[in-house]
């Protein structure tokens, strides 16, 4: 780090001393907690609206009853018909049916008993002294309690027929593949479906599922009806019919069993894909009609209306957000980026209020029903009113970004449907542009009119979209042109205490200040009438070049015209009011120049006293900036022995801070300075002017204006041209002699 010395460190303090004061000064930034609360306040207006809209008291009405009055929809809303919903559960539910497992293990089983049965007849000792008595004992060793004497009677009848075997075994291992079910308790299945259940047989390389209807189920109390079935299909001879009907059956058992795991995955499956029964309620649609009978239904969408609105948490949460958003929009983006400049805190408090006033007017407006259909909301609301405040008393650009932003809020936080936003868009954008060049009051009236034709245009457009009947257009095209026509005559009603309450340059109030019949100018001409020749001529020079680089011309030109008010109090102390004698040939330097650069300290407090808007204040302040009195300077220079300080001869304001000052700056030097030249030529006037620009520059007085090197190229060539014209070579005109005089008297007198 470098080390200064004493003397560098106290130089340095000086600069940054008034930095460190004007911090340490600041109070409370109260633009900020004034945009905050005017937000703070239309968020919670809002919030409660919403909270209230559309929410009915159901205690009010009753099915069955006379509707008393209408119940509107006051927004789009979907729910559930819980009991449409029930019954579509129940119905799907109903499709779907009990779910049964085939269990291959169990047929096996079976299977090798009758295999080792068939064994055991075809190894059957015929040669025995009593075979029907050996058959019985080997049977009921083998196969214990399966036969009954009376089944074996039957069965020894043709058991030892190959033929009997063989088809026996075939209808056995048809029966079996079928399935012989094990039916659950009946109150189980009574929730499945009536009609089928699904059997599902597993293999080595894959599952097969086969529905099947109750009526040709196989169970155990149809075992006997299913081999005659069989029988009846394979075209059995009779003999045998007796006979395989008692022996089959014992071998014939349950291989297919209920799943009822599986059967309520199925159901939940089922449920899952079922969709709910949604039922719409759509915004303006009649809930409940005055004069009809309250049904059921009514009273249900009502109660979902309620439910909607208390569970719209979402709604109102992005509410919040939004305006949020919006807060931090104007607390960051309005202003500089926007408009070039900051933003006066008379300036951030009118547009706080204007956005409050707007939100909040628009979401209590909402809640009133409308007598015409397609009737946006916003064609009560006055935006254009809201949008030309500001773009007269601030900036265009602003307006244009209220207009948009505005509505937009008012949109999101449901206070607008689409066409109301739409609606409200093209007024407020309408009303941003309508006012560019506005200069007389009756022009508001015009732009009242053009806001109307806009409105009128942008109802209609909606309408069409809408496929709105013809009786509809006359009363809303009213309506929208009567919006536009008041907004703008309420702007002539608040326009003028506004413009003294933020004491803003309004091109209307700088035309009014440019009158020169006004009693502070008319007094300037007669008590210092070189000062006011000098601030017509000034104000004409900064009129001409504002003009040219397109900054505000009649700022310019009443700046000028109110610069030198200070010069009032002593008139006679500045040369254009002198004749014969200078009071300062009598003063030393330093007396004239307290005198000389009094005036500017001197003229600020007199356009306080006028009210002036501050922005003229700032041009009669800054007209000299911190320059130099060079006149006295030089003057002081001679007389003293003593080295003079700079500081003490010069100008103690501030150098030029916006193009319109620094214009009037530069044109009161040369008015000044060109009237002092001897003989003025265009040649002369335009070196001079040259030489007066490069000054103001070296010194630095045009740093901080913000004019560009072209510009002060276009302002030279206009100061000139205006210059040139003023001095102008003019013919001399020859003496008449005083015998030819006589003549023409005499030729005048006769011709009488």
């Amino acid at each position: 780090m470098k080390n200064i010395n004493g003397r560098e460190f106290l130089a340095r303090l000086k600069v940054l001393m008034p930095q460190l004061t004007a911090y340490e000064s600041s109070g409370p930034n109260k633009p900020f907690f004034t945009v905050l609360a005017a937000f703070l306040l239309s968020l919670t207006v809002v919030l409660i609206s919403q909270s209230y809209r559309g929410r009915e008291n159901p205690d009010e009405f009753e099915a069955g009853r006379v509707a008393e009055r209408d119940v509107i929809a006051q927004f789009t809303v979907s729910y559930e018909d819980v009991e449409a919903t029930r019954q579509r559960f129940e119905a799907q539910e109903r499709m779907v049916p009990a779910v049964f497992h085939y269990i291959p293990r169990f047929s096996e089983e079976m299977m090798n008993k009758w295999r080792h049965f068939t064994t055991l007849i075809i190894n059957f000792p015929h040669e025995t002294e009593d075979p029907r008595g050996t058959f019985y004992q080997i049977i009921e060793e083998n196969f214990p309690e399966y036969f009954s004497l009376e089944s074996l009677d039957f069965i020894y009848q043709n058991i030892f027929n190959l033929e009997f075997l063989a088809l026996s075994d075939m209808v056995l291992t048809g029966v079996l593949e079928r399935g012989i079910f094990m039916m659950p308790q009946s109150n189980i299945l009574e929730s499945f479906n009536p009609d089928v259940v699904e059997l599902v047989r597993h293999s080595s390389d894959r599952v097969e599922r086969e529905r099947i209807r109750y009526d040709i189920i196989i169970s155990s109390d149809k075992k006997l009806e299913a081999i005659q079935n069989s029988v009846f299909f394979n075209s059995m001879s009779p003999q045998y019919h007796d006979s395989i009907l008692h022996l089959l059956p014992p071998f014939i058992t349950e291989n297919v069993f209920y799943s009822p795991e599986e059967t309520v995955e199925r159901l939940i499956e089922a449920r899952i894909n079922i969709e709910p029964v949604m039922k719409f309620i759509e915004r303006g649609q009649p809930v409940i009609r005055k004069g009809f009978i309250i049904t059921e239904d009514n009273m249900m969408e009502l109660r979902a209306l309620n439910r909607a609105r208390e569970n719209d948490m979402q709604s109102l949460i992005s509410t919040a957000l939004l305006f949020l958003l919006l807060f931090l929009f104007m607390l960051i983006f309005l202003g500089k980026q926007i408009t070039g400049r900051s933003l006066k805190d008379t300036e951030i408090y009118l547009i706080s209020v204007l956005s409050a006033v707007y939100i909040i007017g628009t979401a209590l407006t909402h809640n009133f029903h409308l007598s015409f259909n397609y009737m946006p909301v916003s064609i009560f609301i006055p935006t254009a009113l809201i949008i030309m405040l500001p773009a007269i008393l601030i900036h265009s650009r602003l307006a244009l970004v209220l207009a948009i932003t505005l509505p937009m809020g008012a949109f999101f936080s449901g206070s607008f449907d689409a066409p109301s936003f739409i609606f409200a868009l093209a007024s407020g954008v309408t009303a941003s542009f309508v006012l560019k060049g506005a200069e007389k009051r009756m022009d508001l009236v015009k732009a009242g009119l053009n806001i109307a034709g806009a409105n009128c245009i942008t109802i209609i457009a909606i309408l069409l979209s809408q496929h709105a009947g013809a009786g509809v257009y006359p009363g809303l095209l009213f309506w929208a042109a009567f919006n536009g026509i008041g907004s703008g005559m309420l702007v002539l009603g608040f326009l003028p205490p506004l413009e003294h309450a933020l004491n803003a340059a309004t091109s209307f109030r700088l035309i009014e200040l440019s009158d020169l019949n006004a009693p502070i100018l008319r007094r300037l001409f007669t008590v210092a009438p070189g000062t006011y020749s000098h601030s017509i001529m000034v104000a004409n020079l900064a009129e001409s070049a504002c003009q040219e680089i397109g900054a505000n011309a009649v700022l310019a030109r009443v700046g000028a015209y109110y610069h030198d008010l200070g010069k009032m109090e002593t008139p006679y102390y500045f040369v254009e009011n002198q004749a014969d004698y200078n009071p300062h040939d009598d003063m030393a330097p330093r007396q004239s120049v307290t005198v000389i650069r009094n005036h500017v300290k001197l003229g600020v407090e007199k356009a306080r006293q006028l009210g002036l808007p501050m922005e003229v204040i700032d041009i009669i302040s800054e007209h000299h900036g911190n320059s130099i009195i060079t006149w006295f300077y030089s003057k002081a220079t001679k007389q003293e022995k003593t080295p003079v300080c700079v500081d003490d001869f010069s100008y103690q304001g501030n150098p030029p801070q916006s193009r319109e000052s620094a214009v009037v700056m530069l044109a009161d030097l040369a008015e000044a300075a060109v009237r002092s030249l001897d003989k003025p030529t265009p040649a002369k006037i335009e070196e001079f002017i040259n030489e007066l620009f490069q000054s103001k520059m070296e010194y630095g007085q045009l740093a901080r204006s913000e004019l560009t090197f072209y510009n002060l190229e276009i302002i030279k060539k206009v100061f000139i041209q205006v210059f040139t014209g003023y001095y102008h070579s003019r013919i001399v005109y020859p003496k008449i002699d005083k015998a030819v005089n006589n003549a023409l008297k005499t030729e005048t007198v006769a011709a009488e």
